[in-house]
């Protein structure tokens, strides 16, 4: 009979001070710890082991995605280093289209020779002489896209872009904007580049008169910036000039004697006389002579309004005189002028309210030029839009003695001659025609001398000046 041992339970258990008896074999590369105590802790624990251990797709993918965790992290760190570095280090400066300084930097970047570009632009400019000759010069600049520029040692990057759907209204071009970048320690580098920049588009337009005309809501620069004209070139009648100069001159040095008495500081000036006497000629040299720019704005344009009005002349150029010339062709007698089919759209009163209204501009100098000044309304007429009115008619004696001196220097025995002559014609002529026989004769006073019956052929009967307003 065969005997079958007992077990007892310290067979199922075995003894708990045998070490090796405390662990429990998973498989043959991996070994847990069975001691954990009966904790929430412990329990938690033992479920994540028994889960890495028995679900392969975790233990395959478990290192995967915590290194993957690990890079995005990295990547994230970086950018917002990157960001507090370029923030720190890197500063920025945007020049916009529309600013005056756009130009004057692209004109200096192009002279500038330490740059490189590799996206140019062209600049032509193109002038027809009154001869016909015709003179091109071409000048290159940094188109859009990226240059780089070395400047008093610091390395600059020029971005330049261009916007394919915006349109700067003052030049009908495609808005830009030129960025300049560079490190944060050389920031100050950017006054001293605009300061050259500004230094260069002045001397470009030293000695010259810009002239500025209305477009759409803007003044743009018409043509190129003409020579100053000599103030002594012009030859009014006498004292005429005097006066006029002295009176801009004792009005740009009262600025306080205004503003402490409360009275706008602005001046209106109105020359009036027949066509050809030297008004617009005048205003010319009295803005070369004051280094002053003109704006000539015409009030017989068929899209300006009162709103437009207004806003032109309240946002004159910097040194400027404002020019309105023949303000009797766009208003007779409080109405609009209908000559030949053609209205002006700005009102009489609009033309009030932008002289001297409420939202008038200060510190402007005003010339209003007319032929018919008998035309005006007297309302324009009044101290606060027009405060200084003179007569400038055809040539007075003085003024053909003066004349005719300019053009032949030192010919005083010549000079008495061809007035002798001129007074015994009995004829008024314009400053103007009198320049012309000059001019045919120059160099010839003997010449304009047997000329001067040619005169009269276009002459009036001559009258007295009448200062009739």
């Amino acid at each position: 009979m065969t005997t079958v041992p007992t077990r007892t339970p310290q067979d199922d258990f075995p003894d708990t001070n045998n070490d090796v008896s405390n662990i429990i074999v998973l498989d043959e590369n991996q070994l847990v710890s069975n001691t954990e105590p009966d904790t929430l802790k412990g329990r938690i624990k033992k479920i994540a082991n028994d889960a890495m251990a028995n679900n392969p797709y975790f233990a395959a993918g478990g290192g995967l995605m915590l290194l993957g965790s690990g890079l995005a992290i990295a990547r994230s760190g970086m950018i917002k280093l990157s960001r507090v570095i370029y923030t720190q280090m890197i500063v920025d400066l945007e020049i916009q289209s529309k600013d005056k300084s756009y130009a004057w930097f692209l004109t200096w970047m192009g002279k500038y020779p330490k740059r490189v570009s590799k996206h140019l632009s062209v600049n032509t400019n193109y002038i027809q002489h009154d001869n016909g000759a015709i003179s091109t010069k071409f000048s290159l600049v940094p188109g859009p896209g990226n240059h780089w520029i070395r400047y008093k040692g610091a390395f600059i990057l020029i971005k330049r872009e261009r916007s394919g759907r915006m349109i700067d209204i003052v030049n009908s071009s495609p808005y830009e904007t030129v960025t300049l970048t560079t490190l944060y320690r050389d920031r100050h580098l950017f006054d001293d580049i605009l300061n050259e920049a500004k230094d260069i588009a002045l001397k470009t337009n030293e000695g010259k008169t810009v002239i500025y005309t209305s477009f759409g809501p803007e003044w743009r620069k018409f043509g190129q910036a003409k020579a100053k004209r000599a103030l002594q070139s012009v030859v009014l009648d006498e004292g005429i000039k005097e006066q006029i100069v002295d009176d801009v001159h004792e009005f740009m040095h009262n600025g306080k004697w205004y503003s402490d008495r409360g009275i706008p500081y602005r001046r209106g000036y109105l020359l009036y006389g027949p066509p050809g006497s030297g008004k617009t000629s005048f205003i010319q040299a009295l803005a070369g002579e004051l280094n002053y720019n003109i704006c000539i704005l015409n009030l017989s344009e068929n899209n300006l309004t009162d709103d437009r009005l207004n806003h032109l002349m309240n946002n004159i150029p910097e040194r400027s005189i404002l020019l309105l010339e023949d303000i009797d062709a766009a208003f007779n007698k409080r109405t609009q002028s209908e000559e030949n089919g053609f209205q002006s759209s700005v009102t009489f009163s609009g033309l009030l309210n932008a002289l001297d209204g409420v939202t008038s501009s200060e510190e402007t100098i005003t010339f209003m030029t007319t032929n018919h000044p008998e035309k005006l309304d007297a309302a324009i007429m009044r101290p606060g839009r027009i405060d200084f009115k003179v007569y400038v008619g055809n040539a007075s004696l003085f003024q053909v003695k003066h004349m005719f001196l300019k053009f032949y220097p030192g010919e005083e025995d010549l000079c008495q001659q061809f007035l002798s002559k001129f007074e015994k014609l009995k004829i008024s002529v314009s400053t103007a025609q009198l320049q012309g026989l000059f001019i045919i004769n120059k160099d010839k006073p003997h010449d304009a001398i047997e000329m001067i019956n040619a005169l009269s052929a276009s002459s009036t009967i001559t009258q007295p000046h009448q200062h009739i307003l």
